[in-house]
C-alpha cells in the first residue's frame, strides 16, 4: 500500500489541485519544484503561498505536508528555443508546437523527481499532466508518463508509481476537482495564491485568478472556468 508522495509543484492551477488531492490520500507528502529560468519565475513565489495557505486552511493536511525541495535545472535555459525561457512572443512553430514547449523539460523533471523520492524513500510521484485541455506537448501524453514510470523503475530497481490525476479531464473538471477536495476555500486559494500565466503577470486579479489574460496558459485556465461556473449553473 503506497503512503507517501513526491508532489511535482510548481504553484499553479494543476500542481496545486494534485497536492490537495495527494493531501487527501497519502500520509506523508513532500513537494518539488523547478527553477530552469522559466519568464514566469513568479510561480516560485507563488509555491510557498499555497503550501503555507494549504496547512494554514487545512489543518486536516498540516501534518502531512512535508519538506519542499527546489532545484536548479537552469540547463534547459542555456539550450533554449522556447519562449518560456527566452523573451520572445508567444507562437506556433513549423512542427505544430507551441514554442512554449519546452523540449526534454517533463523528462528531465520527472527522471530528477525519480532520483529525490529514491532518497527520500517516496513510493508515488505526482504530475499534473494532461492530453485532455492541454497545449500538445508530446511529453505531457499518458504513453510518455506509463514510458517514464517503466525506465524509472528499471533504472533505479525500484516500485515508483507515476500518479497523473488530471490526465483525463479538462481544466473545468480540474475546477471542480478543487471543489470536491476543499470546497469554496479551495477554489478561492487557487485563484488567490496559485500562478499560471506564461507572461509572469500579476497584476491584474480576474475571476479565474491573476494572468494576463492572453497567454495559452491564461486562455485554457479562463475558459476552463466559464465552462466549470457554466455547468455549476
Amino acid at each position: 500500500m503506497h503512503t507517501s508522495a513526491l508532489v511535482m509543484f510548481s504553484g499553479g492551477q494543476d500542481s496545486t489541485t494534485c497536492l490537495a488531492l495527494a493531501l487527501s490520500k497519502y500520509d506523508r507528502v513532500e513537494t518539488l519544484g523547478f527553477d530552469y529560468g522559466q519568464r514566469h519565475s513568479v510561480e516560485l513565489q507563488a509555491r510557498h503561498t499555497v503550501r503555507q495557505q494549504l496547512a494554514a486552511q487545512f489543518p486536516q493536511w498540516a501534518p502531512k505536508l512535508g519538506e519542499d525541495h527546489v532545484l536548479q535545472l537552469d540547463v534547459l535555459q542555456q539550450i533554449g528555443g522556447s519562449s518560456l525561457t527566452e523573451d520572445v512572443a508567444f507562437a506556433m512553430q513549423a512542427d505544430g508546437l507551441p514554442n512554449t514547449f519546452v523540449p526534454g523539460r517533463n523528462l528531465l523533471f520527472l527522471t530528477v523527481a525519480g532520483a529525490l523520492a529514491y532518497r527520500r524513500g517516496l513510493q508515488v510521484i505526482v504530475t499534473g499532466v494532461c492530453e485532455t485541455d492541454f497545449s500538445g506537448y508530446p511529453d505531457c501524453r499518458d504513453d510518455t508518463m506509463k514510458a517514464m514510470q517503466l525506465a524509472l523503475n528499471l533504472g533505479l530497481a525500484q516500485r515508483l508509481r507515476i500518479e497523473t490525476p488530471l490526465m483525463w479531464i479538462d481544466k473545468a473538471q480540474t475546477w471542480q476537482m478543487a471543489q470536491d477536495l476543499g470546497g469554496q476555500a479551495l477554489v478561492d486559494l487557487v485563484v488567490r495564491d496559485t500562478h499560471t500565466c506564461y507572461a509572469g503577470t500579476r497584476d491584474a486579479l480576474h475571476d479565474w485568478g491573476y494572468g494576463c489574460g492572453s497567454c495559452p496558459a491564461c486562455e485554457l485556465r479562463a475558459k476552463g472556468w466559464e465552462r466549470w461556473r457554466a455547468m455549476a449553473g
